[in-house]
């Protein structure tokens, strides 16, 4: 029988793509409806199994392309033709403003998680324009087309802020009073979508909210984000399919949680009365160097054997250091991070160990 890859793939995920325990249909008086911008994303697709699991129905915008890109919901997600589904998807695009105020009017959702965008700092600098109108100017389209459609004062928005917006600032560290310092042109495009939000709420009335996200990675992350290269690297270099990584900045510190935990925050922060913005972040850092140590133990390797630098990689304006401080998020919200730095690690060291299996077993059978 050949090996499916794909299947192989989907499979084992399993463990760390369903975290979050169905809810009886029979238990829910009342069905809520959610709609997602960047559900096939890494926190989309968290978010969406998190929210079905809780009985939602869940409405995904996603963007016409010619190659699929579902593979992170492609172990829940049904055909809508089936009785009962509860997750639908729809063609959209954070520029086409008529398009999303047909989505709103149509869907007419109790909450919107905005989560889309251009999400690669480096990448942004590249791509500065691309960034900003997507990421930027993109939320306020979002925001303009829930005002017309007419539920502004009935539905509960969520953006997704991000810790980038403090940049180069001189708290250590930040929480929701930090003053930003943007330094790249992703984070300012999300301290624009960030303060449009809260003109939105102060000028309309709209239940708006900011989560600031700090980096919140998984097995789902990305491959062309730091965290993801290096679990991913790791695994490779293990099993013998690559021989050395290529990385920028060691020396900078993050705050890394897992992304399981952070669309917890997410719903936490609509189910509250009053609009607000939090600091979703862990209260640790840590250095991509130690992040390396870390993964490459893992496997019984000696990360600087195999690490390499390339400028290239470093950012045109770096920022040294983001930590958050999320003391309000687990006061008001009572949320809390429950996946520690050395677990996320082995979570994604794992799961990348067993991806470079099934490809190495693909090379073989070749």
């Amino acid at each position: 029988m050949k090996f499916n890859i794909r299947r192989y793939t989907i499979l084992r995920h399993r463990e760390y793509l369903t975290p979050y325990a169905p809810q009886p249909l029979n238990k829910i008086e009342f069905m809520k409806k959610a709609l997602i911008t960047g559900i096939t994303g890494q926190d989309g697709s968290y978010l969406a199994e998190f929210l079905l699991a809780k009985g939602y129905e869940v409405h995904g915008i996603i963007r016409r392309s010619s190659t699929f890109n579902t593979q992170r919901i492609d172990h829940f997600y049904q055909d809508s033709h089936i009785m009962g589904v509860r997750l639908f998807l729809h063609y959209g695009d954070l520029s086409d403003a008529t398009r999303l105020t047909k989505l709103l009017y149509e869907v007419r959702p109790d909450e919107v998680y905005h989560l889309g965008g251009q999400s690669q700092v480096r990448v942004s600098f590249d791509m500065p324009e691309y960034t900003s109108e997507v990421t930027g100017i993109g939320t306020i389209r979002v925001l303009d087309a829930v005002r017309d459609a007419g539920i502004g004062h009935s539905v509960r928005f969520f953006h997704a802020a991000s810790g980038e917006m403090f940049g180069d600032c001189s708290g250590v560290p930040q929480d929701e009073n930090t003053p930003v310092h943007p330094r790249s042109p992703y984070a300012c495009a999300k301290a624009y979508a960030c303060w449009i939000t809260r003109n939105y709420r102060e000028a309309f009335g709209m239940h708006a909210s900011n989560g600031i996200m700090f980096n919140h990675e998984s097995p789902r992350r990305g491959p062309t984000f730091v965290t993801r290269k290096i679990t991913m690297a790791a695994a490779r270099i293990k099993l013998g399919l690559q021989s050395e990584l290529f990385l920028g900045n060691m020396d900078a510190r993050r705050d890394w949680g897992f992304a399981g935990d952070y669309v917890d925050a997410m719903w936490r922060i609509l189910q509250q009365d009053n609009p607000d913005d939090y600091v979703i972040a862990t209260g640790e850092s840590h250095s991509v160097r130690e992040f390396c140590e870390e993964a490459f133990g893992l496997l019984d390797m000696d990360w600087r054997e195999f690490v390499r630098h390339d400028p290239r990689y470093e950012r045109p304006a770096e920022v040294d250091h983001l930590l958050g401080n999320p003391a309000k998020a687990e006061k008001t919200l009572g949320w809390k991070n429950t996946v520690g730095f050395k677990e996320l690690v082995r979570m994604m060291v794992e799961s990348d160990l067993a991806e470079a299996r099934a490809q190495r077993i693909v090379l073989e059978q070749a």
